[in-house]
């Protein structure tokens, strides 16, 4: 009798050691998913409570209160931690840990030139390149929209103001889209992470005062001006627009600054440091 196993067998236990195996790459993704899960989570968790003011400018980040508060292990808050150091919100302390960061109004003007700088280029590309004509659709639309909020009446009611933040947040993401190019549009994504720089960032300021619905219809008109410069292959001025369009978040931030009332408006106002240069 032969003592060799016959095909079979060693089929089935093939068979099975596969199974065990494909099994424990499952394991090993799924374990993969729920670190990276927890790591978003406690990610856009501090972020919050930072913009919010729960953490103020300069205060040590209490890392073991935070895997408690956030019900997660250390590892992912260190994760989100790190990230948060790379977006520009916290600073690495000498002795370890993190700490929140303070930005002077010179890093204010700084971020928001970084963005209309990287927004012109996406508008200078799109322009040069062309835009599909489902992007193009897509930023008539959101524009439509803002137009006819603006036409509604003289003043904004708050859940008009609410709208033209989510279709302006809108048609500035759609412009870094139509740049078509990844690594442009990721740096814009990365330099509005910060808190004063996204397109929104200061926009709070406009809800009061005489002129707060001036203030958006011309920005409204600089978003139509820039996608007609697309339209019309006209690269230098789509840029230019954009870097004009910037003055607006600049205006923006000289009213904030002087004013206590509009400053509170401002998301991650505490961050803000007075005496900059």
């Amino acid at each position: 009798m032969s003592s060799s196993r016959s095909p079979m067998a060693r089929s089935g236990k093939a068979t099975a050691l596969n199974s065990r195996s494909t099994a424990a790459r499952s394991r090993a993704s799924g374990a993969d998913d729920a670190g990276a899960s927890q790591t978003e989570r406690a990610l856009l968790r501090l972020r919050e409570s930072i913009i919010a003011g729960e953490l103020g400018s300069g205060e040590r980040v209490p890392e073991l209160a935070l895997v408690e508060r956030l019900g997660v292990s250390r590892t992912p808050v260190r994760a989100a931690l790190q990230r948060l150091q790379e977006e520009g919100l916290l600073e690495a302390l000498p002795g370890g840990g993190f700490a929140v960061r303070g930005f002077e109004e010179a890093d204010i003007h700084d971020a928001i030139e970084v963005r209309a700088t990287m927004e012109a280029l996406a508008a200078r590309l799109a322009a040069e390149r062309g835009i599909g004509a489902t992007l193009r659709r897509d930023a008539e639309e959101c524009l439509q929209a803002i137009d006819a909020l603006l036409a509604e009446s003289p003043a904004l009611s708050a859940a008009a103001f609410a709208k033209y933040v989510a279709h302006n947040r809108q048609f500035h993401a759609l412009l870094a889209e139509m740049s078509g190019s990844a690594i442009v549009r990721r740096q814009i994504e990365r330099v509005i992470m910060l808190p004063f720089a996204s397109p929104n960032a200061f926009v709070m300021v406009q809800t009061s005062g005489s002129l707060a619905r001036d203030s958006l219809v011309v920005a409204q008109a600089q978003h139509h001006a820039v996608m007609q410069a697309i339209d019309a292959r006209e690269g230098a001025r789509a840029a230019a627009v954009m870097h004009e369009h910037a003055q607006i978040a600049r205006a923006n931030l000289r009213d904030a600054l002087h004013s206590r009332q509009a400053l509170q408006r401002v998301p991650g106002a505490r961050l803000i440091r007075r005496g900059g240069r």
